[in-house]
């Protein structure tokens, strides 16, 4: 957990190593909130994750994924779970398949 760390700021230095696109999840599919792109879960590596629990609340938990997609556009996913996470997001990134899966980008660690 990054508990020293909000998602704003981690999404910020991410922004500044490039990661700018912004995605959301509808029909099974991952689309640039930009570019309209769609990818399907083979199309996405995920190289860096950062869990956060909330700061009232504990079970106020989100997930930030940075991602690369298969033409190598970058950018992050903020993504609820537990008690308030949304199927359709966490499906789509449980189909991701494992070797598309790395921290090889983790800004902490």
């Amino acid at each position: 957990m990054n508990n020293d760390k909000n998602e704003l700021e981690i999404i910020k230095k991410y922004e500044e190593k490039g990661y700018t696109s912004n995605y959301r999840v509808v029909d099974g599919a991952l689309i640039d909130n930009n570019t309209k792109s769609k990818y399907k879960p083979t199309e996405i590596f995920i190289v860096a994750e950062h869990r956060f629990e909330g700061m009232s609340n504990p079970a106020d938990m989100s997930i930030l994924y940075i991602v690369v997609t298969k033409d190598d556009a970058k950018g992050t996913f903020l993504a609820s779970y537990g008690g308030a996470s949304s199927t359709e997001a966490a499906e789509f990134f449980n189909e991701i398949p494992k070797e598309n899966v790395s921290n090889k980008e983790n800004l902490f660690m």
